[in-house]
Order: C-alpha cells, then sequence, then structure tokens
C-alpha cells in the first residue's frame, strides 16, 4: 500500500480517485442454519435454500433481466436503426440510433457485473448458513457433546455444499432468460406474427424435451456424488486411523480398499461424464433444430416481401439470440438443478442421522470432582469439551472459570504462580518444540536432571528409536521431525521435569499404537512415587492407570 493508493486495492493513477463501492464486512454476516424438518424432501429444501436471500437474488434476478433482455434488444435497435436511417438517408435518425445502441450496450454491462458480483455474494452467503447448519447438527448431539466428523461428512460440507450453493443462482439466471425468450417472442410478433407464435409456442416444447434428456442424467449425478463421497471418506478416515492400522499392519488392505472405492469412482465419472455428453448433444439437436427452423422461416418471408431489410436484420439477431438463452438453460441451468438435488438428498441424509440431534439449549456446566491421592496415576476419560474444560483449568488456575484446584486441600488461588508451577507441570496437547538440538527441547532452564532421569524419560517417551544423538538438531519449530517424534520429544521433556504433580493432555495421538503401548508400559514406572493426571482417550494409556475417573 502506498500514499497514492490508500486503499491498497493497486488500482492505476487513472482509476484510485474513484470511490470504492460494496467492499465485503470485516466479518460474516449472522445467518440463522436451516431448520430441517423430518418430512422434508430434497426438492423442497432445494427451494428453502434457493428462497433464503431474497434481500440478494431479487435485485439480482432484475439486472440479471435488465441485462439479458438488454442483450437481446441490440438486434431489435439494429433493424430499426437501418429502417429508419440508413434506408432513408436521414442522419439524425442514424446520431440517434446509435446513441440508444451505446446507452444499450452501457446499461447491460453495468447490469451483467453487478449481477455477477450479487451472484458470487449470494453464493457465499448460502455456503456460510449450510455449513453452519452441518457444523451445528453434525459437531453437537446430545444436548451439545461433541465428535468429530466422519470422512463422509467432510465430504458433504465441502463438495455437497458448494453444488447446493449454486442452487441460489436459479432464482436469477434462469429467470432472466426466460425474460428474455419472452422478450424475444414478443419482438418476433411485431416482426411477423407467427415467428412470434412459433418462438412462444416451440420454446416450452424445447425446454421440456431437455428436461425429459436430463432425467437419467439427474438420477445419475446423485450415485456418482456417492461414490465420490464414499471415496473421500475412506481417505479420511485412512489417513484418521493411520496409526492403528499400521499398528496391526494393515497398510496393504487399507491401500486396497482405497483402490477399489477409487476405481468404482472412477467409473462413475466416466458414466457420468457420458451422460452428460449425451444430454448436450441431444440438447444441442433440440435447440439448432428448433433455431434453424425459426431462421429458415424468417428468411423466406423477406424473399417473398413480407419482411424488410431491418425487420430481416431483426428477426435473425433476435433467432440467433435465442439459441445461447436455450443452450444455456440446458447446458447450465438444468445441470445446476440436478446437482443440487442429488446434493440435497446427501446433505439431508447426514442432518437426519440417528446419532445426530438438534443441540438442546446449553444448561449448566457439570460438576467435576477429581481427586488424587498422592503417588497415584490417575486417567480421565470424558468428552472432548470436558477434557478440554480440565486443562485449560489446569493449565491457568488463575483465569476465569468455573473450576477450583487445590493442591494438598489448599486452593490454588492462594499460591503464587511461581509456587504453583514448581508443585505442577502441564505437558498440553500440541506439541512445541524449539529450534535447536533434542537436547536443547528436553532440557528446560528449570530442568537439569540426572543422566539417568534423562535417559529414563527418554525411554519412556519411546524416543530410544530416534535420540541417539542428543545433540542433533531437531530443525525450525522440530521441522526435522515427524508428527509423532515431535510428540515423544514433547513428553520426554514432561517426563524430565519429574515434577511432583504432572498432567498429561492426550500425549499420545500422533504416534502408532505400538510406540503408544510401549509409552504406556514405561509411564507407571517412570512417574512411581510422583502423582500423574492423564487425560486420554486412548485405551493403552488408560490401562495402566491406577484408576479412572469418567466426569
Amino acid at each position: 500500500m502506498t500514499r497514492s493508493d490508500p486503499a491498497g486495492l493497486g488500482r492505476g493513477p487513472l482509476t484510485r480517485w474513484l470511490p470504492v463501492l460494496g467492499q465485503a464486512r470485516d466479518e460474516p454476516p449472522d445467518l440463522r442454519p436451516f431448520e430441517v424438518g423430518a418430512g422434508m424432501s430434497p426438492g423442497r429444501f432445494v427451494a428453502r435454500v434457493i428462497l433464503s436471500l431474497p434481500q440478494v437474488t431479487i435485485p439480482a434476478m432484475l439486472l440479471a433481466i435488465m441485462w439479458q433482455v438488454g442483450e437481446s434488444a441490440v438486434p431489435v435497435v439494429m433493424g430499426l436503426a437501418i429502417d429508419q436511417a440508413l434506408a432513408t438517408g436521414d442522419a439524425g435518425q442514424l446520431v440517434l440510433w446509435l446513441g440508444v445502441l451505446v446507452g444499450l450496450y452501457v446499461a447491460l454491462t453495468a447490469a451483467a457485473r453487478f449481477t455477477n458480483r450479487l451472484n458470487a455474494y449470494a453464493i457465499q452467503l448460502l455456503q456460510h448458513r449450510l455449513r453452519a447448519t452441518l457444523s451445528t447438527r453434525v459437531l453437537h448431539r446430545d444436548g451439545g457433546a461433541a465428535r468429530a466428523p466422519g470422512g463422509e461428512v467432510v465430504s458433504v460440507m465441502t463438495n455437497d455444499v458448494a453444488r447446493l450453493a449454486n442452487a441460489g443462482l436459479l432464482v436469477v439466471l434462469p429467470v432472466a432468460r426466460i425474460a428474455a425468450i419472452g422478450f424475444i417472442a414478443a419482438s418476433l410478433l411485431v416482426t411477423h406474427w407467427l415467428l412470434g407464435v412459433l418462438v412462444l409456442v416451440g420454446a416450452p416444447v424445447a425446454v421440456w424435451l431437455m428436461g425429459v434428456l436430463s432425467g437419467r442424467l439427474s438420477r445419475d449425478t446423485r450415485a456418482y456424488q456417492g461414490l465420490l463421497a464414499a471415496t473421500v471418506g475412506r481417505a479420511t478416515d485412512l489417513v484418521a486411523g493411520y496409526r492403528v492400522i499400521k499398528g496391526v499392519r494393515a497398510e496393504a488392505e487399507a491401500s486396497r480398499r482405497y483402490r477399489q472405492a477409487s476405481r468404482e469412482a472412477l467409473v462413475g465419472a466416466r458414466r457420468n461424464a457420458g451422460l452428460l455428453g449425451r444430454f448436450l448433444v441431444g440438447s444441442g439437436v433440440v435447440n439448432g433444430g428448433f433455431v434453424a427452423g425459426v431462421t429458415g422461416l424468417a428468411g423466406w418471408f423477406a424473399v417473398s416481401g413480407q419482411l424488410s431489410v431491418g425487420g430481416l436484420i431483426a428477426a435473425v439477431g433476435l433467432t440467433q439470440a435465442l439459441l445461447p438463452q436455450l443452450q444455456s438453460i440446458a447446458s447450465a441451468s438444468i445441470p445446476n438443478l440436478a446437482n443440487a438435488r442429488a446434493s440435497s438428498a446427501r446433505l439431508l441424509d447426514v442432518l437426519r442421522d440417528d446419532h445426530v440431534s438438534a443441540p438442546g439449549p446449553a444448561g449448566p456446566a457439570p460438576v467435576l470432582t477429581i481427586h488424587l491421592e498422592p503417588g497415584e496415576l490417575v486417567g480421565v476419560h470424558t468428552d472432548d469439551r470436558t477434557a478440554t474444560r480440565i486443562a485449560n483449568a489446569l493449565l491457568n488456575p488463575y483465569a476465569s472459570n468455573d473450576v477450583d484446584v487445590c493442591l494438598d486441600g489448599l486452593p490454588v488461588r492462594e499460591l503464587t504462580p511461581t509456587e504453583y508451577r514448581s508443585r505442577v507441570t502441564f505437558a498440553p496437547h500440541r506439541a512445541t518444540l524449539f529450534t535447536g538440538t533434542i537436547r536443547d527441547n528436553v532440557l528446560t532452564p528449570t530442568t537439569v536432571p540426572t543422566r539417568e532421569r534423562l535417559d529414563a524419560a527418554l525411554r519412556a517417551a519411546a524416543c530410544d528409536d530416534f535420540a541417539a544423538d542428543l545433540d542433533a538438531p531437531v530443525g525450525e519449530g522440530g521441522s526435522r521431525l515427524s508428527g509423532g517424534q515431535r510428540q515423544r520429544v514433547a513428553l520426554a521433556r514432561a517426563l524430565a521435569t519429574d515434577a511432583p504433580v504432572l498432567v498429561l493432555h492426550d500425549p499420545t495421538t500422533a504416534v502408532d499404537s505400538v510406540t503408544e503401548q510401549a509409552i504406556a508400559g514405561r509411564l507407571r514406572d517412570t512417574r512411581a512415587g510422583r502423582t500423574t493426571l492423564l487425560i486420554a482417550s486412548s485405551p493403552a494409556l488408560l490401562a495402566a492407570c491406577d484408576r479412572i475417573v469418567s466426569p
């Protein structure tokens, strides 16, 4: 951004003085999620999505009508200019009609620009609202308990939401094109009544035929989207469960299943592309035959003297303007509706999942009581939200929260932060390493363990397979290590402190199951005589605890 361009838009010297209108707001609008009832059909849900933003789509539709009708009016203006200016030799009329033509182009260009801008805005708003609907209904169930979405849900939140949001254009462009077809028919009625009647009767028939041709395409599109979502879901679940797959040495079987799903999706994609191609060819034959018939009839009228030269140019131009309107309905609007219906059905399937329910009113947070005896290894097994609540309270007990932390019966708030930190060490779930060596990351300024304690911490964290050289660099932020290695180094750092009370929050989520089992077996011996609170969901880690609590 420079002084000559304070808005930072990269505009040139001839345009930077112009005002900037219609800039996006800093925060997204507050849109309520869609309400989906038990009897909601895919078609009704598509209609609800299409009609949900009248404050945006109605202005866009009116501007689109101005745009499309303006383009269709160009041959009419040209025909009038020929008949009233060139044929008569009147220069004044010529200047007048040229001015009308220029004004028409300016108006339709401005309308097209603002229509496209509003269309893009409407699509973004609909995607935001649809994702909010899915997030609310999928991530929270049974009164607000969180759960991780599966791979198929991820596909619905991306591909299907985008396709369904594009249906918002169905109330804009198709309506404008139908209005343009009506204008073309009315203009042809004025030019010659038979041409107008032919368009008024033939255009609906052509659109109906294209709808019939798209029926199989619509059904196959939903099947193909299901195959695609299944493949994406399998890939997502494969990545999420890779450490378990590696632990049981099932990599080959997992790869085989993914290849099978991928091949099925490829076959479905080829079949769907073939049906789309046949539909476009069929609709092209219908449109081309119809327009050729109208054009040929206009030429016959001109030869027989029933049309003037200007009338012929206007009729041919109007007929040529009719073709892209019909083609757009066939190649864009009808496939768009087919995709939207298929995506709507898939989205409703996710929202109606028996395991998903609408969130209830937020009630008071449950009372948490966790008592640790000296030297105990206690596991905490709970949902993600409660685990985060406990972790935040132990990480910063002085923040305003609804969890009270006590040490030896004394509220932590009566201790200084230094006193609390000297007795309690918290190892967060997210492993953060410093640029330097393994030794630099395990030994902190407040931790000076003996060689035996250091070796025991590294072994308990299963770092012995890659940490033979403690002076090996880990790279910036641990970039030279894998995610599991970074997590093990962070665990070794926590164990090396030999803290009286150590809190571990999911310390093995990035390691494979075999390594996790080894860490679970060594943790008890390393923390013998010390108090440890383990917040985890891993069965292997929880099995190593003296007891397990479930708040």
